[in-house]
């Protein structure tokens, strides 16, 4: 049982056919490989997270309303980071420490 067809055109055909996708093939793997390249170089990039996290208020005139862990799953879009002395002064001021990650316990604040 023969699965290619037995005369030269058709071969020639189906040959065609089969070098181009073949290079259809190679430049999906050589463009996958360049998006695997830039996903590594984006992540070697990457600032660190930081370790602390103060989350800001509903607008921009609102005061602070919570420090989180850097990395915490239930800081908000409006966190940014800040250093340790800055956290352990908003906890002094009275901004409350999530209950989640605990950052006054990290940061070994007994204040209250």
């Amino acid at each position: 049982m023969h699965d290619l067809p037995p005369d030269l055109p058709r071969l020639r055909t189906l040959e065609t056919w089969l070098v181009l996708t073949l290079d259809r093939v190679r430049q999906q793997i050589a463009d996958a490989e360049r998006r695997e390249q830039e996903r590594q170089r984006g992540e070697q990039a990457r600032p660190p997270a930081p370790d602390w996290l103060l989350e800001m208020g509903l607008n921009r005139d609102s005061p602070p309303n919570m420090i989180h862990v850097g990395g915490c799953h239930m800081a908000g879009k409006r966190s940014r980071g800040i250093g340790r002395a800055d956290a352990l002064r908003w906890l002094a001021e009275g901004v409350v420490a999530c209950t989640h990650c605990r950052p006054d316990s990290e940061l070994g604040y007994l204040g209250g």
